[in-house]
């Protein structure tokens, strides 16, 4: 089971979740929904991104349901930090590489304080600011439940993203530090990152970086889809869900 790209065969399709399957925060599209379960019969597919396995419920696995090739669909929450994978009832996880309580409340504090400094503390929020995802802490400017086009306006060139990366990289020196999605920042353990997640789930299904396509809207250096192309995977740069799945209906319909 393959999809074809370019000449060359492909044994996973790997995605980025907000604003490359979905607007941030957002369930599947119908479209998406039936291009997902089209490309899961042929080839093995896997979703990375900083949200926990609560949001891929809400944002995917409630939209795809329970299908026949479901077990080739494999979720990595909070950036690679977990793998949660089908066992033939449930959803079950493989591996969590959770943050220690001394670096959870170092990394809380310093976001809070750098936030507060560079001016970026939002009064007006729809949901948490910070969030504790066990393997993951995600600093997101309106709040978890913001809606798509506040988080768009609020740092469209990134620049206010970056400015609290940079703040709270210099001071967790020990843990990786990296911008998530359009208002987020999202702090693991060190070393852990997509590219990590990409390794792990490699190691474990028997597959090479040329097995893998992946589709990503920040492959930019520095955003946090860029480590998986800094591993030589064949990535797509797609900008928000339609681009992605007319790429990926145009790749499918020459496979």
């Amino acid at each position: 089971m393959t999809v074809s790209y370019e000449g060359n065969d492909y044994r996973l399709v790997m995605f980025d979740l907000d604003d490359t399957l979905a607007p941030s925060k957002s369930p599947l599209d119908d479209q998406m929904v039936d291009l997902l379960r089209r490309m899961l019969d042929v080839s093995l597919g896997c979703i990375i991104s900083g949200g926990n396995f609560t949001q891929f419920e809400k944002q995917v696995l409630a939209r795809l349901g329970t299908f026949d090739s479901v077990g080739n669909l494999h979720l990595m929450p909070t950036c690679g930090t977990q793998y949660v994978r089908w066992a033939g009832s449930e959803w079950e996880t493989v591996y969590a590489e959770y943050l220690s309580d001394d670096e959870k409340k170092r990394t809380l504090d310093i976001l809070e304080t750098g936030a507060k400094e560079l001016g970026l503390w939002e009064s007006e929020t729809w949901g948490d600011i910070l969030e504790d995802r066990g393997s993951q802490i995600t600093f997101s400017a309106l709040g978890q439940k913001a809606p798509v086009d506040a988080k768009a306006a609020w740092d469209p060139d990134g620049a206010k993203k970056e400015s609290l990366r940079a703040y709270a990289a210099e001071r967790l020196p020990d843990l990786e530090v990296r911008s998530g999605g359009s208002t987020s920042v999202d702090i693991t353990k060190k070393g852990i990152d997509k590219a990590y997640g990409a390794l792990k789930l490699m190691d474990i299904l028997g597959l090479t970086t040329s097995d893998i396509l992946f589709f990503g809207d920040r492959l930019d250096e520095g955003g946090n889809d860029y480590p998986v192309k800094a591993l030589g995977i064949t990535s797509i740069a797609v900008h928000g869900w339609p681009d992605t799945h007319a790429k990926l209906s145009a790749i499918l319909d020459g496979s």
